[in-house]
């Protein structure tokens, strides 16, 4: 990249808090800033050498780094020693088990200790698709919060036909979540389209096909049901981001303990005072959505066989529905009081 394809700018030391993509409209009065806001997605918008979110907030001295060229700038990972769990290898995939409040690659405020950075301290060479160097080996992902099994690629045979079988919808993947309330349907399908939110860009919304978004397809089963919550099993039939706790508010029962769709406070149940400390201690216990991904289902690549893995519920998860069990069967347990 050459120097003439490369703008510094150094915000000025009395410069006030202000949205980075609000500065760079001001500052570049021709460029308009949803332009700007696009440049920032694409990366070739650096604060201190960090892509950013357009709301982030520019401070004094900041340096902000403009690229013209299309080509977003390349980051060099770090290769991390962080322990990983690996359920399943062979010499072009493996299966492994992701932990919440586990990254799966590098982004925005999540450089390091990501699912990513632990590979490549194993692997060399993981395949990487249009020279995305912050996804080497990523098939597909699961939210930072969301525990469970995920699929990568060590080798480009294994990443184009993985990859392909998740754009056809041929891989099973099934989850468990805990949602409050009990759906009125004991089993049931949910069909919407959805697309990021206008006014978090970190959450996504249900919305019309005239609004656009992508469609999504969510079914569902109950499982278990404790009067104001229920274990539901989930089979994805598309993978939007954030779909399933989506899918969960939009049906009116958000998932258990998640902060971004309104299931981290009590949602079904009168607040009398044994049933309210009952719910709080548990939502304390799973400060996160209740929300794992349980099996996983491909065909190999190489071999063509059907591969199909399990993995048990996180520790606390499963204490959570213990407790609920108990609690349904007497509200005065020791649970409760």
């Amino acid at each position: 990249m050459s120097c003439s394809e490369v703008q510094t700018i150094i915000v000025d030391a009395k410069q006030g808090k202000e949205r980075i993509d609000k500065y760079l409209r001001e500052r570049f009065g021709s460029v308009s800033r949803t332009k700007i806001q696009k440049a920032i997605e694409e990366r070739r918008i650096l604060v201190n050498r960090h892509p950013v979110y357009p709301n982030y907030q520019i401070k004094p001295r900041d340096e902000v780094l403009i690229s013209y060229s299309q080509k977003p700038p390349v980051f060099t990972l770090k290769a991390e020693n962080i322990p990983l769990k690996i359920v399943y290898e062979d010499e072009d995939l493996l299966v492994v088990y992701k932990p919440t409040n586990m990254v799966v690659h590098p982004s925005y405020g999540n450089w390091t200790g990501t699912l990513v950075n632990a590979l490549a301290y194993r692997f060399e060479n993981l395949p990487m698709r249009d020279m995305d160097t912050m996804k080497p080996g990523v098939v597909h992902r699961i939210d930072k919060n969301t525990s469970g099994l995920l699929l990568a690629a060590k080798n480009m045979l294994a990443l184009d036909v993985l990859s392909e079988q998740f754009r056809e919808h041929t891989i099973d993947r099934n989850y468990y979540a805990l949602v409050w309330g009990v759906p009125k349907d004991k089993t049931g399908t949910i069909t919407t389209n959805i697309k990021r939110s206008e006014t978090n860009r970190k959450k996504f919304t249900t919305c019309l096909p005239s609004e656009g978004g992508k469609y999504a397809i969510t079914h569902y089963e109950v499982v278990e049901s404790f009067h104001f919550c229920s274990l539901v099993k989930c089979r994805l039939e598309t993978g939007r981001t954030h779909q399933i706790r989506v899918h969960f508010q939009y049906l009116g029962h958000p998932i258990f303990g998640d902060t971004s769709y309104g299931g981290d406070r009590i949602v079904k149940g009168d607040l009398f005072s044994h049933y309210k400390k009952f719910a709080t201690e548990c939502l304390e216990l799973m400060p996160h959505q209740a929300l794992h991904a349980y099996s996983l289902g491909f065909t190999h690549p190489r071999s063509k066989e059907r591969k199909l893995f399990t993995h048990e519920l996180p520790d606390n998860f499963q204490e959570v529905l213990q407790r609920w069990r108990e609690f349904v069967l007497n509200p005065q347990s020791q649970y409760a009081v």
